[in-house]
């Protein structure tokens, strides 16, 4: 099973960073998590923000949040748009599946034709 982080959009804000006080390179980033395995494809709900600066190339966490970057982020999140949650099945499950219900009906016609 393979976890990973797919970025659905990045935002650029006018904000002071608070590590270099440039205000052209703070960027925050909206991921979604994807999970993989052998039988299914699936996107979640799960979402995580990441906030940069591109100048000083310094990861902002929230406990260096200005009252400004505060509410940028709040008003960034009512306006992000998640991809919708889903699960696309991969063929090897479908041939499981198949060949479950083919043996099960396999067994229930001898049982019966035996009866």
């Amino acid at each position: 099973m393979s976890e990973k982080l797919i970025t659905i959009k990045s935002v650029n804000l006018n904000n002071h960073c608070p590590e270099c006080f440039s205000k052209t390179g703070l960027q925050i980033t909206f991921k979604q998590r994807f999970v993989e395995t052998a039988f299914y494809k699936s996107i979640t709900k799960d979402v995580d923000t990441e906030m940069h600066c591109t100048v000083c190339n310094t990861k902002i966490y929230p406990s260096q949040w200005t009252d400004d970057i505060e509410r940028v982020y709040d008003y960034q999140m009512k306006a992000f748009q998640p991809k919708k949650a889903s699960k696309k099945y991969k063929g090897l499950f479908w041939i499981i599946l198949v060949a479950t219900v083919a043996i099960t009906a396999s067994v229930i016609g001898i049982t019966i034709y035996k009866l």
